[in-house]
């Protein structure tokens, strides 16, 4: 099947990203361990201050991989609306959590892991660099975001 419809441009394809941030609940989440061993899966999120804030058990591998790695490729969509994000993670433990990203978390998934009685941490993946692509004929222009700047 070929699509029809011409190319996004750079500031749709963002406006895009962006929307999607703000409405969809589940982001899959890649990440590797220092030997390479890839984890992949899927987590709520919330898109708040230009970053993706999720919340997962440090002990498990998507939550020490995060920590000690400090990199996660994230990812939206099916492949015929593709949004891949690469970014840098930080750790924040239940009590270190920025208030209004807790806040924000919670007002969009209602839930707030701090209140749960299994330890969990909090970490932001500040994105630097987004592609986003319908199909074959968007491949080029998909690098919406290079070096944690927006190309439009």
């Amino acid at each position: 099947m070929e699509s029809t419809a011409p190319p996004r441009g750079p500031a749709r394809r963002r406006q895009d990203v962006l929307d999607r941030l703000a409405r969809e609940m589940d982001i899959w989440v890649a990440t590797a361990d220092a030997g390479g061993l890839p984890c992949m899966v899927p987590l709520w999120f919330v898109w708040h201050e230009e970053s993706v804030w999720l919340w997962t058990r440090p002990t498990n591998p998507t939550g020490r991989n995060l920590r000690d790695g400090g990199r996660a490729r994230l990812a939206l969509g099916h492949t015929r609306d593709v949004v891949l994000i690469d970014g840098e993670a930080e750790t924040f433990g239940a009590g270190e959590v920025p208030p209004a990203a807790a806040a924000a978390f919670l007002a969009k998934t209602g839930w707030d892991p701090r209140e749960d009685q299994a330890p969990y941490a909090c970490y932001r993946v500040r994105p630097l660099a987004v592609q986003a692509w319908h199909e074959e004929h968007e491949l080029k222009g998909r690098h919406i975001m290079r070096d944690g700047a927006w190309t439009a």
